[in-house]
């Protein structure tokens, strides 16, 4: 799938903003949903994998089970908010020896974006659109000594 894609510095293969985020991706769902839903601790959409069974409410990638991504960067980056149920996820690799390993993001969690690099880096040195960033809330700005804006007022 991305063998013959240049692959250097981040390759992203779920981000919940962009316009079609399971687009590579299977769905499956039996009791329970897969929807975009705003998390009020980002403040931001992010896909919610919900279900009452985490073996059948799933994603997978890629969507056909017969393909290979072909990524070849060796750092994987999940930004998962587990909720408060019971959730757990797969990783399938090709490895040296041409053995499989399995990739799956089964029931119960909250995911922003998935995506791989070919090194770790420090959060000064990801992109702003790779940044997590979690949102002062107004009283805790003032407990902490962080300046409100002032009131602005017409005449």
């Amino acid at each position: 799938m991305f063998r013959s894609t240049f692959q250097g510095g981040f390759l992203s293969i779920l981000y919940s903003i962009g316009s079609k985020p399971l687009q590579i991706w299977e769905i499956k769902v039996k009791n329970g949903h897969i929807k975009r839903v705003t998390d009020n601790d980002i403040n931001s959409l992010v896909l919610e994998v919900e279900g009452s069974n985490v073996s059948t409410n799933y994603i997978t990638c890629p969507a056909d089970p017969r393909q290979t991504l072909g990524i070849k960067m060796p750092f994987l980056v999940m930004i998962v908010k587990k909720t408060r149920k019971y959730f757990s996820f797969e990783v399938q690799v090709l490895d040296d020896q041409n053995l499989r390993r399995r990739f799956r993001i089964h029931a119960n969690c909250r995911i922003r974006r998935v995506y791989f690099t070919d090194k770790q880096y420090t959060e000064d040195e990801l992109p702003p659109e790779f940044k997590l960033v979690i949102p002062v809330k107004k009283q805790e700005a003032s407990k902490k000594g962080v300046p409100r804006p002032a009131a602005t007022r017409q005449t």
